[in-house]
């Protein structure tokens, strides 16, 4: 695929994309943005994309299968861990709009930069981009209405449904499964499974 338009048309036919302010963020967050130069005639393909220390940015499809899991809305309070090139960080933030929060939290302090500068080419201050610290998540600035994991986790990140909101969803890759679970009450979790992806390990 040679466009971005084409790349959005591709996920609405394949059917993954068909919440329209998922699909808007799509059409208005450039791919390109968030490759690195000796990548970007492949910006617009669904497929990952090496985006230097062993890391990738994520394949389309599985982004936008992601975000219609997590449903963002606008006004909410994000966390994207493992935020990498930071393309998740600004499609939630677009999501979110100007009364929303995101925070993207990146482990490698060379993600951390590359991530910064990408955000910095849209006009998100309500978007940032921080180095992870030792605890899983961002504790301080918790509860979030919605947590994004983009990195397989070995086991269920109990740490990350901690600091969920009551009614909140975090939506992870465990192993090869990506999880929705949805946290009902402090003691209760509704989880669900979807088998058959891959990713790149989350580093705790």
């Amino acid at each position: 695929m040679e466009t971005q338009a084409q790349l959005v048309e591709h996920l609405i036919q394949s059917g993954v994309l068909r919440t329209p302010h998922i699909i808007a963020a799509f059409g208005a967050i450039d791919r390109k943005n968030f490759v690195l130069p000796e990548w970007q005639s492949a910006a617009y393909e669904d497929y990952p994309i090496p985006i230097g220390y062993g890391q990738t940015i994520s394949q389309p499809y599985t982004v936008a299968f992601m975000l219609e899991l997590l449903q963002p809305q606008p006004g909410q309070k994000i966390l994207d861990v493992g935020s990498g090139s930071a393309w998740t960080t600004a499609l939630l933030a677009h999501i979110v709009g100007l009364k929303g929060k995101v925070f993207g939290i990146e482990i490698i302090p060379g993600l951390v930069e590359f991530g910064k500068q990408n955000v910095a080419k849209y006009r998100f201050d309500h978007a940032q981009i921080l180095q992870a610290g030792k605890k899983l998540g961002l504790p301080e600035q918790a509860p979030f209405d919605k947590i994004l994991a983009s990195a397989a986790a070995n086991k269920l990140p109990k740490e990350l449904i901690r600091q969920l909101q009551i009614g909140g969803t975090l939506v992870v890759p465990v192993q090869n499964d990506i999880l929705k679970i949805e946290k009902v009450s402090e003691t209760k979790t509704d989880i669900q499974t979807f088998p058959g992806f891959a990713f790149v390990p989350l580093m705790q």
